[in-house]
């Protein structure tokens, strides 16, 4: 497991590097071999690590690592840039399963991020986060952005949105069934994840004014 961490640490934080190596052993390969074949997955094999090396290593530490903390400590602004937003270098320290701490680092297109999804989600500087790795290789981590007190934060905001817009709706006009209807349907989706004594008692007053419409 370790020896796996730590390839997919390089092929996900050197990615230039990689396409070197694959260069060489599919070459040498060739040369060896005198099939000129085996040059041919050389593209593929670079393409799929460019666009999803921190992927499969996010995949790989979530299914088999142990979980632990970390600490950004350096965030700094480079001059490239993704999607039109610079990229960010940082450093972080992990603690390891003994209680001490090893340093290691990433940047906005290396970090390796669970729940994988088409978001760039890092932690604020100086702040605790949940992470996992392969123990005897901590430096290769995944941040479990979900579980940290931001990503928390982000999901609760995310749930409240329909709660928000459908209550919008139901102040601007409180004779419309179909508003009391989604209003009272984006609170209950909204207990399921979160035990709101208020929203519960929202539910309740909504289904007595959709009762009374009748």
């Amino acid at each position: 497991m370790v020896l796996i961490s730590k390839i997919l640490f390089f092929t996900s934080h050197h990615g230039f590097y990689t396409v070197i190596i694959l260069i060489m052993f599919f070459g040498l390969l060739s040369t060896l071999t005198k099939k000129a074949w085996f040059l041919i997955p050389i593209i593929p094999l670079a393409i799929l690590n460019g666009f999803g090396g921190q992927f499969l290593n996010a995949w790989f530490l979530n299914q088999y690592g142990v979980e632990s903390t970390a600490i950004i400590t350096s965030d700094v602004e480079t001059n490239s840039t993704l999607n039109e937003m610079y990229i960010h270098d940082y450093e972080a320290i992990v603690k390891k399963q003994d209680g001490k701490y090893i340093s290691t680092f990433f940047s906005t297109t290396t970090a390796s991020i669970y729940p994988i999804e088409n978001a760039i989600r890092i932690p604020r500087l100086e702040q605790t986060f949940p992470v996992k790795y392969i123990p005897g290789y901590e430096k290769n981590i995944v941040i479990l952005y979900n579980q940290s007190e931001e990503g928390k934060a982000v999901l609760k905001y995310s749930k409240l949105a329909p709660v928000n817009s459908a209550r919008i709706k139901y102040e601007a006009d409180k004779t419309n069934k179909e508003f009391i209807k989604e209003y009272i349907s984006a609170l209950e989706d909204y207990v399921k994840s979160y035990d709101d004594k208020d929203s519960k008692l929202k539910i309740e007053q909504l289904k007595q004014e959709l009762e009374l419409l009748k």
